[in-house]
């Protein structure tokens, strides 16, 4: 399981907790998301011949991406899905050290007081790093 702790489920709340993310070749998005983009491996596993499920957790967050081949629930086609949000308390910082670990990622700019930097994987699935000062 994932060294990340899961927070309590509060009464009322609803937490998202799973992206499905659908992609071409699970082994080299693993590459990606564990290697390059710092990502931890939760669930790698193949409950029935030909079934696959990766499960992948971005350092600190609760909300977890799932990869999977042989079930029929890819929620379409590889790289489709945009703007998946990487909330960072400093977006300069989070840009080295994925442009240092080989990812392609644009310069930062300033959106109205929240700054962004996007990204894309090997499908082209897309990314933004998020930085809202206040949040700091």
């Amino acid at each position: 399981m994932s060294e990340n702790p899961t927070p309590p489920v509060p009464a009322g709340a609803m937490m998202l907790e799973l992206v499905m993310l659908p992609v071409s070749d699970i082994d080299r998005s693993i590459g990606f998301y564990r290697d390059q983009a710092g990502f931890t491996l939760d669930v790698d596993v193949r409950p029935a011949d030909g079934v696959r499920v990766v499960q992948l957790t971005p350092p600190g967050s609760y909300c977890s991406i799932t990869m999977t081949a042989g079930i029929g629930q890819a929620p379409s086609e590889p790289g489709s899905v945009r703007g998946l949000h990487l909330v960072v308390a400093d977006i300069e910082a989070a840009r080295a050290a994925l442009v240092e670990r080989g990812i392609d990622v644009s310069p930062v700019q300033d959106m109205g007081g929240v700054f962004y930097a996007w990204f894309a994987d090997p499908d082209g699935n897309t990314w933004a790093l998020q930085h809202m000062p206040w949040r700091a």
